[in-house]
């Protein structure tokens, strides 16, 4: 009889988040930042249906990169999630630290199973508050750690090189077309150090608007809105219309 083949428990944790990290920066990468009026997310993303940033509840959104079937997984247990316990008690309880426990929680107890895979996903939850310094940003990695980000986050593709020019230009107070600049500059550096050029075709914006009216502070950002923010121009300050939808509540 020959003798069952040893891993040993810490050699099969490397080699599971080995394997959850390649998956991940195979991805197009997202970045997250806080401007003045809020938090803006911007990921390379063609796709007009497969969205990569969405809305999770009142102030609460989500970006992921990775598969998308697991992080779309993932970002409907969120929305009901939230939908439930605000609902149970009070849409004030519903909060994105809580939100980033409970992925914490879903993605650690994966990540240790040895009866499945890893996700190969990768998560941001952020929150606006009522001014900058009350907005939260959270990152969560395939192991389910939370890491508490401030100024700026990315996941996904190269994300050290980009959060490391990210970290070097961020600033407080930074406008929202200064904030969107600055992103897609950071998306656009391949990793060899040159840079592409981004058309608002490719990306996929979205922004928590503290100063939006509605309780919903969610909106995306497309067409000639989108376009005219690249070019240096401000948003126009509508809430009507495509280029200021937010998400439906559940998918």
């Amino acid at each position: 009889m020959s003798t069952p083949f040893y891993v040993s428990p810490q050699q099969a944790m490397a080699d599971r988040a080995e394997y959850a990290r390649k998956g991940i920066a195979r991805g197009r990468s997202v970045v997250v930042l806080q401007y003045n009026d809020g938090v803006i997310f911007v990921a390379e993303n063609p796709s007009r249906a497969l969205h990569k940033v969405s809305e999770i509840y009142d102030r609460i959104a989500f970006a992921a990169v990775g598969k998308y079937n697991e992080f779309e997984t993932l970002r409907i247990g969120g929305v009901r999630y939230a939908d439930l316990r605000g609902y149970t008690y009070d849409r004030g309880d519903v909060t994105a630290r809580g939100l980033a426990n409970v992925y914490a929680q879903t993605l650690g107890t994966i990540f240790s199973s040895a009866g499945e895979k890893p996700y190969e996903v990768e998560l941001i939850v952020a929150e606006v508050g009522d001014g900058p310094e009350d907005d939260q940003i959270y990152r969560l990695p395939h192991d389910g750690s939370i890491v508490d980000e401030h100024g700026s986050v990315a996941v996904g593709g190269n994300a050290d090189q980009i959060s490391s020019y990210l970290g070097q230009r961020h600033r407080d107070g930074m406008t929202l077309a200064e904030a969107l600049k600055l992103a897609v500059e950071s998306l656009a550096r391949d990793t060899n150090g040159g840079e592409r050029t981004l058309t608002a075709e490719q990306l996929e914006v979205a922004v928590l608007d503290r100063k939006r009216p509605q309780q919903r502070k969610f909106k995306r950002l497309l067409g000639g809105q989108l376009t005219r923010l690249l070019e240096g121009g401000e948003a126009e300050a509508s809430e009507d219309g495509e280029s200021a939808g937010g998400d439906t509540g559940a998918s």
